[in-house]
């Protein structure tokens, strides 16, 4: 996915890590826009995506990124409800020549 690593806890997509270039270089914190603002509040680190605005981002650069990184971890793994998302399902591909 992206080229990183991902998260699932419960068949849920919590956390999303990359080492990429920014802004794809840091963590990824999967979660319902619904959920935003309470994350931020506790976490002001934390920005919305630039580019993927439905999930929150800790950016590697930041001075607290392990300490943070640490907490998100432990809240996902604390399974948080303001953390995680139940993947889309795949459309399944219909075999050539049926309708």
């Amino acid at each position: 996915m992206f080229g990183g690593r991902a998260v699932y806890l419960d068949g849920k997509l919590m956390l999303y890590f990359s080492a990429k270039t920014e802004p794809w270089r840091g963590l990824l914190l999967c979660t319902e826009r619904t959920h935003h603002e309470s994350l931020l509040q506790e976490f002001p680190d934390l920005i919305p995506h630039p580019e993927l605005g439905k999930w929150l981002y800790l950016a590697e650069s930041k001075d607290t990124f392990e300490y943070l990184a640490q907490q998100l971890v432990a809240l996902a793994g604390r399974r948080d409800p303001r953390i995680g998302i139940l993947p889309k399902e795949k459309k399944r591909k219909r075999p050539s020549g049926t309708s």
